[in-house]
């Protein structure tokens, strides 16, 4: 297999002296694991949505306010 790097990437790596094949490896596999992940997830939710049906308008409210709650916090936190 031969991959491409455009030539600023291409420079970067000489430069900095990466090991460009280990980290093409280890980027591969991360990415290939967050997809698994996301894939996993959406299954589960699906799972969820034939248990309990579809959530309501009040249930998504609800959710986006913590996930804004928490994101808040977060950002606040990293300040």
């Amino acid at each position: 297999m031969q991959v491409y790097l455009p030539d600023d990437l291409h420079a970067a790596v000489k430069e900095h002296g990466f090991p460009a094949s280990e980290m093409l490896q280890k980027a591969v596999r991360e990415e290939i694991r967050r997809l698994e992940l996301i894939k996993a997830g959406e299954e589960y939710l699906a799972e969820l949505r034939s248990e309990v049906g579809e959530p309501s308008p009040a249930d998504e409210a609800w959710a986006r306010d913590i996930v804004d709650q928490v994101m808040g916090h977060s950002e606040q936190a990293a300040s």
